[in-house]
């Protein structure tokens, strides 16, 4: 029993904001399969004639499906989308490949009562064990290649040619690379998009990093800076403040992937360490 699972309330970022809609009190009950098909129906019953005792002018039919009696299998497919094999408590690599990192954050989040079986927690502690190394490195290779294909390549091509369009675009998928590298480097899960700056305070020891990706996330376009340029791909333009905002960001991300052990070299062009992220070898079987 507990209260994990979708919703604010459960990764505790829950206001009167968040409040208008799916919103009231509620327990998760898991079960194992066998006690559902013992009890579950009639602990059901008696779980939604307590719920519907008192008026909840927000209690919707879709926290209804957040909270209440469920399989512990059921609570996990649902939210990670994929069949769980709760009962060995494993997942293969194309399993953990496919998974959104949001999903794995909120399956993992809010808090835990009681669970006798075990069950529950047990594939819990498998996903909070975070990704196998080999999926691990390859999602840190996707997102560094993104990264740098967005903000240290397309953005600058982009305001030579004065597409600002194109340009803002670089700076959004630029940033949403940037924080997902933070959470994979601290070996953490972000959650839904809409929470992750918030998370990403919550977890940076200082806010060098989160400061750096505020003030990117509320630089405009400078126009006037690349006016009579010539694009050059070694030739970074500092005139334009979101230039030194990205290879800032770039700088910190080094120093991340030093501290986790991934590379010895300091090149601030983070494409060029896709490869060697790539290139371990992993014994077949």
């Amino acid at each position: 029993m507990g209260i994990a699972g979708e919703g604010s309330d459960c990764f505790g970022y829950d206001d009167l904001i968040s409040r208008d809609h799916d919103f009231g009190t509620g327990v998760c009950l898991w079960l194992t399969d066998e006690d559902m098909d013992r009890f579950g129906y009639d602990l059901s019953i008696a779980y939604n004639e307590l719920v519907d005792s008192v008026e909840r002018k927000y209690y919707t039919e879709r926290l209804r499906e957040r909270r209440g009696v469920m399989t512990v299998h059921d609570f996990y497919s649902n939210i990670l989308r994929i069949d769980c094999d709760t009962d060995n408590c494993v997942m293969t690599e194309q399993q953990w490949y496919s998974l959104d990192h949001s999903c794995l954050k909120t399956a993992t989040n809010g808090v835990i009562f009681r669970d006798d079986p075990g069950k529950f927690t047990a594939f819990r502690r498998l996903l909070l064990d975070y990704y196998p190394e080999k999926i691990w490195r390859l999602r840190i290779a996707e997102q560094l290649h993104d990264y740098s294909a967005a903000l240290q390549v397309n953005y600058a091509r982009c305001m030579t040619r004065n597409d600002t369009v194109a340009a803002e675009i670089c700076r959004i998928n630029g940033l949403k690379a940037a924080m997902e590298l933070f959470f994979l480097l601290k070996r953490e899960y972000p959650p839904y998009y809409k929470w992750t700056y918030r998370a990403l305070k919550d977890i940076e020891d200082s806010e060098s990093f989160a400061g750096r990706i505020q003030e990117l996330a509320d630089t405009k376009c400078n126009t006037e800076a690349w006016e009579g340029s010539r694009y050059h791909p070694e030739r970074l333009n500092y005139k334009d403040r979101v230039i030194s905002l990205v290879e800032g960001i770039a700088g910190e991300i080094v120093e991340l992937l030093i501290a986790g052990g991934l590379t010895t070299k300091r090149d601030p062009y983070l494409e060029s360490y896709v490869n060697e992220l790539l290139q371990k070898k992993y014994p077949s079987g």
